[in-house]
């Protein structure tokens, strides 16, 4: 299997959103890429310029980053042609791997844009940002959103191109992929979800990188999705027997659910639940289990009691108001 190291560079509307198409806010105007093999060496590279059909004038912030024009954006194919050429050139056997999420969810847009088949699911790639935010040496190693300039100087490779050109930046993310040499670099993969299952069938589960993943099928509401039985039950999923919940689900933000359990036989674990929103008004869950030490169940109750204490001073205040103006 290779890696297949993409990076995109797109455009939008010039007049914000007063111009944009609604089903292509991103026009992609350039595809780059290394295909990497098994010991993250770069074997091949793909690269090719496209001629925006929709946004054809750059909009001026993105004008300033990019290293080309408009003229030479007129010299390139139609997003059609390059990006068959594109997935023809990646090969039948490949993972994805990009830095941060965003470039599957453009090129898929693009895509349906079009009318293209669809990438195959479930489709797992791998976030190369996330994964450097795990392992980085650097001291605020902890953000998830870090450059990819930081990473390039992290490691001191040589910075002999420009960034923001597509392939460019390819070569430089699969630099940073082969010194940071992950272990178990295939197991730490994600799932895109820019299409989520429609139906019990299509529900995903996997265990990787010592987490068991569920994604589940869309729901009438929040509710339902915390009354279903596969949602809100928490099972060690080294042995599948239920755990003894220490820390029963609460709501630790508007959009997700906490909790956590131990297994007699292989520790505590934590449960996370996830609501992601539909534009119908449905949601779909993406449920993890991990390990979890004394020090993150600690900072788990913590946060537990922070949420009752606000609550009731929120209470309070709300009692105190409608005293003040009954007697008033």
């Amino acid at each position: 299997m290779n890696y297949i190291v993409m990076d995109l560079e797109w455009n939008q509307s010039y007049n914000g959103h007063m111009g944009e198409h609604p089903r292509i806010p991103f026009e992609i105007i350039e595809i780059g890429a290394v295909k990497v093999d098994k010991n993250y060496n770069i074997i091949d590279e793909y690269s090719s310029l496209i001629k925006p059909r929709i946004y054809k004038k750059l909009h001026k912030k993105i004008k300033t980053i990019l290293n080309y024009d408009e003229n030479d954006l007129n010299t390139g194919r139609g997003f059609k042609e390059v990006c068959t050429e594109f997935l023809e050139w990646c090969g039948d056997d490949y993972m994805f791997c990009t830095w941060g999420p965003m470039d599957l969810t453009e090129l898929q847009t693009n895509m349906d844009f079009y009318y293209m088949p669809k990438l195959k699911r479930p489709l797992k790639y791998l976030n190369l940002q996330q994964i450097y935010a795990n392992t980085a040496i650097s001291a605020d190693s902890s953000s998830t959103v870090s450059k990819l300039e930081k990473a390039v100087a992290d490691y001191n490779i040589p910075e002999t191109e420009p960034f923001h050109t597509a392939l460019n930046d390819a070569r430089y993310t699969a630099l940073v992929m082969k010194e940071m040499k992950p272990k178990n670099l295939k197991e730490q993969y994600s799932f895109d979800l820019y299409i989520y299952p429609k139906s019990k069938e299509e529900e995903i589960e996997a265990i990787h990188n010592n987490q068991y993943e569920y994604i589940t099928r869309d729901f009438a509401s929040k509710q339902a999705a915390l009354d279903d039985k596969k949602v809100n039950n928490i099972r060690c999923y080294k042995c599948n027997k239920k755990v003894t919940k220490k820390i029963k689900w609460f709501s630790n933000s508007p959009s997700s659910y906490i909790c956590v359990g131990k297994c007699w036989h292989h520790g505590n674990f934590c449960g996370k639940i996830k609501f992601k929103p539909l534009n119908d008004g449905r949601y779909y869950v993406v449920k993890s289990i991990k390990p979890i030490d004394k020090e993150g169940i600690e900072a788990i109750k913590q946060k537990q009691e922070d949420i009752r204490e606000k609550r009731k001073e929120k209470r309070h205040t709300k009692s105190n108001n409608k005293n003040k103006s009954l007697y008033s």
